[in-house]
């Protein structure tokens, strides 16, 4: 498959209902090479969230509706994307309520860009350092690989054509890989919070990807059922890790043979 070394740009969601700091934020990250999704409500943040899957989020706090912290709220329930909390109130108690509903870190209004993009890289790597990131092609195994710039799924060299929902389930199964996602947190965060009683949805899902990757689907080995739970995907890290560690262990038994010959 052709594998491309170009990492594509961080995707960051700004969320502000005022048009003109929204166009402010955009053009300065997008000079500084991010990719940029905007929404200007609550509602709309939770969609890009789900239908873009942004690698971290910008969260105006004073929001007409529902404001920051709300959305932050049920952001939390669907999503583990990193939040920046932006608001013109510096309080001590807006700061401490949105660093317990799960932000990030918070910046107050006005910032500086240069603090903003220094804040947001230090996310990104914090969020990187403990969790990973879904950049670049991903090899599961000698079949299986996963290209999440591109959005593209090769199985045995060739490509394989995901459908926007099967890539969106995809993608949260091997973000989480070697961890059991349960049937409501991949309805919430595939489809939307709306969607968490409707597990046939999930199952239905399942089966279509397994159907598109799996070598035997009634035998599957990359997506695994936890009966009555939800599905986890295989911990191919950590069986990489381990194959690594047996070849130094072999190399290091071969060459010891040698020296004792």
């Amino acid at each position: 498959m052709p594998v491309s070394n170009k990492k594509r740009p961080y995707r960051i969601l700004v969320v502000d209902d005022e048009d003109r700091m929204r166009r402010f934020i955009r053009l300065n990250l997008e000079y500084d090479g991010f990719e940029v999704v905007e929404a200007s409500n609550g509602r709309e943040a939770l969609e890009r969230v789900r239908d873009s899957l942004p690698d971290l989020v910008l969260l105006d706090v004073m929001m007409p509706d529902r404001d920051g912290f709300e959305v932050l709220e049920t952001l939390r329930e669907i999503s583990d994307v990193p939040v920046i909390m932006l608001t013109a109130r510096g309080s001590e108690e807006d700061i401490v309520r949105g660093l317990e509903l799960g932000a990030d870190d918070y910046v107050t209004k006005p910032f500086s860009t240069r603090e903003l993009v220094s804040r947001i890289k230090a996310v990104l790597r914090r969020f990187e350092a403990v969790r990973g990131s879904l950049h670049g092609v991903v090899e599961v195994d000698d079949r299986l690989k996963i290209d999440f710039d591109r959005r593209e799924v090769w199985v045995d060299g060739k490509l394989v054509k995901l459908r926007p929902t099967e890539y969106r389930l995809l993608y949260h199964l091997v973000q989480n890989a070697g961890w059991v996602m349960t049937y409501e947190q991949l309805l919430s965060r595939v489809w939307g919070y709306e969607y968490r009683d409707e597990y046939h949805y999930v199952r239905l899902y399942i089966n279509y990807l397994r159907q598109k990757i799996e070598e035997d689907p009634s035998h599957p080995k990359y997506i695994l059922t936890e009966r009555g739970v939800g599905y986890r995907f295989v911990d191919f890290r950590r069986q990489q890790e381990q194959q690594k560690k047996a070849a130094a262990a072999d190399g290091d038994v071969s060459e010891t043979r040698q020296a004792d010959a």
